[in-house]
């Protein structure tokens, strides 16, 4: 029950990163997938938070804000059962929210350093 398509891409991703920033979500990096044809998303939006409880909090935070601001709901999600990484499947968007060793491991921006990677800074 995702009814995304009255929100741009953009207001999407703005909506994210604020769900994001209020469970104070770190380093967070945009990557536009849209001109990778092998990429089966457009957008990967990556984060991370210092506990397997705040990886939870900022994915519920991501859920909760979409859902009240945008009434949008995510296709699926991923990971609460250790909660070291969760995805958010948003359809075109994937959310991931990491512990930061398991987002060193598996170093999403490196596997996809053809895409076009936007850093955005921490709020502090």
């Amino acid at each position: 029950m995702n009814n995304s398509s009255n929100i741009t891409p953009s207001a999407m991703t703005r909506m994210i990163i604020e769900g994001i920033q209020e469970r104070k979500g770190r380093k967070i990096t945009l990557v536009d997938l849209s001109q990778i044809e092998s990429s089966g998303v457009s957008n990967f939006i990556i984060c991370e938070g210092t506990s397997s409880m705040q990886v939870a909090a900022i994915a519920d935070s991501v859920r909760d804000y979409l859902l009240e601001h945008a009434r949008i709901k995510p296709y699926n999600y991923d990971g609460y059962q250790n909660s070291q990484w969760i995805v958010v499947d948003y359809g075109d968007t994937l959310v991931h929210v990491f512990l930061p060793n398991e987002r060193e491991r598996y170093n999403l921006e490196e596997l996809w350093n053809d895409a076009k990677i936007t850093e955005i800074p921490d709020l502090d």
